[in-house]
């Protein structure tokens, strides 16, 4: 086993959460007018597709930046 290959996995799967965790509040903070916070806890489908097309479509910006 080689470490690099595992730490750098590491790595990419930290940034990846960091980017999503990013690209999260950068939506929320654009739309002021929606607290997906709380919509979520309203049992709100939509927003919890909005808020999970967000996390697929950074998911394979970073998968496409890794090939």
């Amino acid at each position: 086993m080689q470490w690099s290959i595992v730490g750098l996995n590491i790595l990419y799967a930290t940034l990846g959460v960091v980017l999503m965790f990013a690209a999260y509040r950068i939506i929320d903070i654009l739309t002021p007018q929606v607290d997906f916070a709380e919509e979520l806890k309203k049992g709100n489908v939509a927003v919890g597709l909005f808020v999970a097309a967000i996390f697929v479509s950074v998911a394979i910006v970073v998968g496409g930046a890794l090939n």
